[in-house]
Order: structure tokens, then C-alpha cells, then sequence
């Protein structure tokens, strides 16, 4: 079966694909971590490379999801596509998806989301700031809004095939691991006000509701 630029056997290329998905929530994880962001400090010399951790971290984010896509080697098989109204309203849950992320993002910080930040910094000749940890927005009802709306993206898509249906399930693992991470991080830093923001504001909106009709 032709699998692709690279003519790979089935077995060849699901090993290939494994790889590809793993590399992104993995080196994600751990680039944002201390480990990670003390390597991210040695892409440029001295307080330049301290300003541009976001920065870097931002782009090395896009090469690998780059590298994950263009990479990829199709799976073949397995097609599905809603008709008729079905696909209108799966359609419209996909726009809306993407609306929703842009809204997170933008709630977040587009300067850190989109990775000029550090260039900002660097271009005023001033320390980099980070600010606080958002409450306003989304952040109102959701903890970790940005990873919401990326695993809605993830799973909204019409068209579904084998391909679909394993970065899908990745990137939903991975949406729920993140959070938790980012958590810590922010319970390390923040201290007692991350406390009690966590406890007022849900982790997903969904998870909410499963808890109210759980309690009732």
C-alpha cells in the first residue's frame, strides 16, 4: 500500500506516527519545565537568552508540530464524514472550536501565546515580564481554557479517518496531562492565591457539570 512520500510498510509507518505524536506533549512538557527552560536560556547569550525563553519555546513549538504534519505517513483505511444536518452542526462545532481557542489565547496573553514577547523585550532593552496568572475572560469559568479549546479542535474536525482518530486521542491525553502539570507550576509559584482561584474555578467547565449531577 502506498503510504506516502516514503512508500513506508503499515508497520513502518504506524511506528513512525507513534514517534510523531509522542515528540510534541513530550518535549512540550518538558521544555516547560526547569530543566527545559534552562536549556531554552542557551539559544541566545546572556539576559537575551533569558528574555527569549517564550520565544524560543514558541518556535520550537511550531517546528515540531511542523515536523509532526509534514512527516506524517498516511494510515489509510478507515473514512467517515457526517451528511446533511449532521454536518452543518458538526461543522458549526469546529468553527466555533477555533473561535473559542483564539478567545483563550487572547485571554492568555497573545504576547506569550504567539511567542513576541521576548523579541518585545529584547527590542526595548528591558527585562522580560510575565505578569500574573489570568482570572479575567474564560479564565473566569474555565482553569485552563487554551487546552480546552485545543481538544475541541481536536475532536470537532468532519472528516474523520484512522490518522484523525490517533492525534485526536493524543492530543486529548495530552490536553488533560498539560493542565495538570501547569497546575503544579503555578501552585509552586503563585503559593496560596493560585489555591484558592483552583478552588472557585473548574479545571475543564465540563468536569463542573459532571460534578453537579454526580452531587444530585
Amino acid at each position: 500500500m502506498d503510504l506516502g512520500p516514503l512508500h513506508l510498510s503499515r508497520t513502518s509507518a504506524l511506528l513512525q506516527d507513534i514517534l510523531l505524536i509522542l515528540q510534541f506533549p513530550l518535549l512540550h512538557s518538558l521544555f516547560l519545565g526547569k530543566w527545559g527552560r534552562r536549556h531554552l536560556e542557551r539559544a541566545f547569550p546572556g539576559e537575551m537568552g533569558r528574555s527569549m525563553v517564550s520565544t524560543t519555546f514558541v518556535v520550537l513549538a511550531s517546528l515540531q508540530l511542523i515536523v509532526l504534519f509534514v512527516a506524517w505517513a498516511p494510515l489509510g483505511g478507515f473514512r467517515w464524514q457526517p451528511t446533511g444536518v449532521l454536518l452543518q452542526a458538526w461543522s458549526a462545532w469546529y468553527i466555533f472550536s477555533w473561535i473559542l481557542l483564539a478567545v483563550a489565547m487572547w485571554n492568555a496573553g497573545l504576547s506569550t501565546q504567539m511567542g513576541y514577547l521576548g523579541w518585545w523585550s529584547v527590542w526595548r532593552g528591558k527585562p522580560v515580564q510575565y505578569g500574573d496568572f489570568p482570572t479575567h475572560g474564560l479564565y473566569r469559568v474555565c482553569r485552563h481554557p487554551v487546552y480546552f479549546a485545543m481538544a475541541l479542535v481536536a475532536l470537532s474536525g468532519p472528516v474523520w479517518t484512522i490518522d484523525h482518530a490517533v492525534v485526536a486521542a493524543v492530543f486529548c491525553a495530552y490536553c488533560i496531562a498539560g493542565p495538570m502539570l501547569k497546575d503544579r507550576r503555578y501552585q509552586r509559584r503563585f503559593g496560596q492565591r493560585f489555591e484558592t482561584y483552583k478552588r472557585s474555578v473548574p479545571f475543564f467547565p465540563m468536569l463542573s457539570l459532571f460534578n453537579l449531577f454526580r452531587s444530585n
